[in-house]
């Protein structure tokens, strides 16, 4: 748990590990600017990361107790929950069955449904999938995990690549991967999207490899007061210098602000999270110049200009047209230009 403001609850995707995503160029990201506009609850699903492996019963109903486990002990009488990717479902199903307790509902990459074709030709496909896992997971050479990191992340750099092949190996278990892979195939909770009440922001990347968009569309159609954002990627896991993230986190951050007015928490001004290349960045901008003129000063591109500003504008609470005004107004007000 790290971060400020009211809570938001991750159910997250099935590759894990709480201490060592801290170090990651995957998901370093999502934990830092997500902790900038909320208390970030994390954890590792049963049989994943820091939690116990040794565990047969990877089923909806198990997962859902455990996340049940998880809401009471943290004592929060209502919280927002985002559910990630195989932690869709579970996200999914406490929301439908615990309305009280859900403020707010965000979707990222999910799916209500696990598989939905069983012809023959994937069912070679799946089966050519889990001896993948069962023969190259905890070997040392990646070869075998590296089509599942193909899967997820296509766009990313090399060093991304090599580190979600090593998260792989390390946060689980083959036999652990598989049991787990067969019963999210086997989860649909399409009939619980109708008792949804609290307000719903579906994020979903149109070319996701990992899970179809056409998911992310029934999501948002079945449950009844939902919104969908198509982001623009490939990427199943949004990385930190691509288009689509600075607006998955501006989406999320406006979606959770009824939350930060209601709990009297509302963005705070965000100066001291400021890192040293975004005070830069503000600075120059203080003087008039342009993303362009920026890049040049500071002997960046335009776009990870573009990135530093977006990631002050998160920090700083604020959003829309005027984001960039309003943002170097606050460091001037506060006396570090």
């Amino acid at each position: 748990m790290h971060g400020s403001g009211p809570p938001l609850l991750v159910v997250s995707c099935w590759l894990s590990h709480l201490q060592h995503d801290w170090q990651s160029p995957v998901w370093r990201h999502f934990l830092d600017d997500l902790g900038s506009i909320s208390t970030l609850v994390r954890y590792d699903e049963r049989g994943f990361g820091l939690s116990d492996w040794s565990v047969t019963d990877f089923s909806l109903a198990a997962r859902l107790t455990d996340l049940e486990a998880i809401v009471d002990a943290l004592g929060h009488e209502r919280f927002s929950l985002l559910g990630m990717s195989g932690g869709a479902p579970v996200a999914l199903a406490y929301a439908a069955t615990h309305p009280d307790r859900v403020s707010r509902l965000v979707m990222y990459g999910g799916t209500a449904v696990g598989r939905r074709d069983h012809s023959a030709e994937k069912d070679a496909v799946e089966e050519a999938f889990r001896a993948l896992i069962r023969a190259g997971w905890a070997r040392k050479d990646p070869l075998f995990r590296r089509v599942f990191t193909n899967i997820f992340i296509p766009g990313a750099t090399e060093e991304r690549r090599e580190w979600f092949d090593e998260l792989q190996r390390m946060s689980t278990s083959p036999e652990n991967a598989v049991l787990s892979r067969v019963a999210r195939q086997q989860e649909d909770v399409r009939h619980l999207l109708p008792r949804i009440t609290a307000p719903t922001l579906v994020l979903h990347a149109r070319g996701d490899r990992a899970t179809a968009f056409e998911d992310a569309r029934e999501l948002a159609a079945q449950i009844p007061d939902a919104r969908l954002i198509p982001l623009e990627s490939s990427n199943h896991i949004l990385l930190a210098d691509e288009p689509a993230w600075p607006i998955f986190r501006r989406e999320v951050s406006e979606f959770l602000e009824p939350e930060r007015a209601r709990t009297g928490s509302r963005s705070p001004s965000g100066i001291a999270e400021l890192s040293d290349r975004e005070r830069e960045v503000l600075r120059l901008a203080a003087d008039g110049r342009t993303n362009a003129e920026i890049a040049e000063a500071l002997v960046l591109s335009v776009r990870t200009v573009e990135r530093h500003l977006s990631n002050a504008y998160v920090k700083l609470g604020i959003s829309g047209k005027t984001a960039r005004t309003a943002a170097v107004a606050s460091l001037l007000r506060q006396d570090i230009a």
